[in-house]
């Protein structure tokens, strides 16, 4: 007899500007988590723009309609900005986390959750060029690609909400079923080049990567240096 799927609501808030693989890639994987409904929100109904600008997605929740869900999964990109300058949705998040059984965040979305005052003290991680900024809201930086802190799970840059999402999925079902949605999206990266992280690049190809962010995407915290922004 196979046993009922628990329940798992899962809640990824977008707002403009969102770098649209953070927000996807891990929907991708965790809408294949046996029981689970992935739900997007946001803080005013309608189309919210990625931040690549060819990718508008209707959301039609506000945040402030959902009281509680069991994974709360914040995105990074320009979003972020929008996010940490909203007290109203700091506060929502703030509530949000007191009753999840995950908190998570990918690339900048981080940063939202140390505004929060939700990584006060924790080891976390976010993209390489937000170091700095995620240390400012009183995390202790690593460059590891996912870490986990009890509840709160963070990922570093963009493609690594992927990796995030999949031992999200084994957290919250079995490793046998995390293994499965793995193999059935066939996650297996074989990147042509070695230099996807700062330790791997070579000086050239950090140059050139802090040159790609779109420019509707300011840095956070940079104020008057060049706008760079990470997903």
């Amino acid at each position: 007899m196979v046993a009922t799927p628990r329940r798992t609501d899962i809640v990824i808030p977008l707002f403009d500007h969102f770098e649209p693989l953070d927000a996807i890639g891990p929907y991708e994987i965790l809408a294949y988590v046996p029981g689970a409904t992935v739900r997007f929100v946001t803080a005013e109904p309608g189309l919210v723009q990625d931040v690549l600008g060819s990718l508008p997605v209707h959301v039609p929740t506000g945040y402030a309609e959902v009281e509680q869900c069991d994974v709360l999964l914040i995105p990074g990109g320009g979003s972020f900005k929008a996010m940490v300058d909203d007290a109203d949705f700091l506060g929502w998040v703030r509530r949000t986390h007191a009753g999840t059984r995950f908190t998570t965040s990918v690339c900048t979305g981080s940063l939202v959750l140390g505004a929060a005052g939700l990584l006060d003290g924790l080891t976390a991680t976010t993209h390489w060029d937000a170091a700095a900024d995620l240390e400012s809201y009183g995390a202790v930086y690593t460059p590891e690609r996912v870490v986990r802190q009890g509840r709160v799970i963070t990922s570093a840059g963009v493609s690594s909400g992927i990796d995030m999402a999949v031992r999200l999925a084994a957290l919250l079902t079995d490793d046998v079923t995390a293994q499965a949605i793995q193999l059935y999206t066939e996650y297996d990266p074989q990147p042509p080049f070695d230099t996807g992280s700062v330790a791997k690049a070579p000086p050239e190809v950090l140059e050139r990567a802090r040159a790609l962010s779109p420019p509707t995407s300011p840095s956070p915290r940079r104020s008057p240096a060049p706008p760079r922004s990470p997903g």
